[in-house]
Order: C-alpha cells, then structure tokens, then sequence
C-alpha cells in the first residue's frame, strides 16, 4: 500500500489536469484537527477533499463532521484510489462541467 503523500501527489495532479485553472490549498491539520486536507477553488465554487490511501484506512475524529458540514455548504468528499473517479465525476457534476 502506498503512502497517503504519494497519492496526494498523484491525485493533486490529476485534478489540475481535470480542472484547468483550478487552485488546490493544502489545509494546515495543527489548526484545526479533522479538516479535509485539501480545498479545491475552480472559478466561482469551491470543495473540499479528505485524502485517504486506502477504503480502510483510519479516519480522525471530527473527520466525517466535518465532511459532511462543508458538504452542506458546496461540495467535500472523502476519496481514495477505490473511489476516486466516481468522486472526481460529482465533483465535476457540482462545479456544472
């Protein structure tokens, strides 16, 4: 299983590539424990990700609360390799592409 780092990297550059002139700020988690880990801004909307290698792999408290309060307000999801493209795919959906 790889490290939640690499997939980042991977993932960052696939969402560039899928929303051109898209801005992705990495979130700082010794702010506010259980905030996704990176907000994706594109145009006028904004979402917000919660990075994990793995379906399995441990989720922090506040996590899911989290997720589903920004998710209230615009779109975050949790994604991982198993997901992602059906997680990328509402996300195009939300942000009317």
């Amino acid at each position: 299983m790889r490290k939640e780092s690499v997939y980042r990297s991977e993932l960052v550059q696939r969402i560039e590539d899928r929303f051109p002139g898209c801005v992705i700020v990495p979130t700082d988690p010794q702010r506010q424990q259980g905030i996704p880990d990176i907000v994706i801004l594109f145009k006028k909307v904004w979402a917000i990700l919660e990075l994990k290698r793995a379906t399995n792999a441990a989720r922090r408290p506040n996590q899911t609360f989290f997720v589903d309060k920004f998710n209230d307000m615009s779109f975050a999801a949790v994604i991982y390799p198993e997901n992602e493209e059906r997680v990328l795919n509402d996300l195009q959906s939300t942000l009317g592409l």
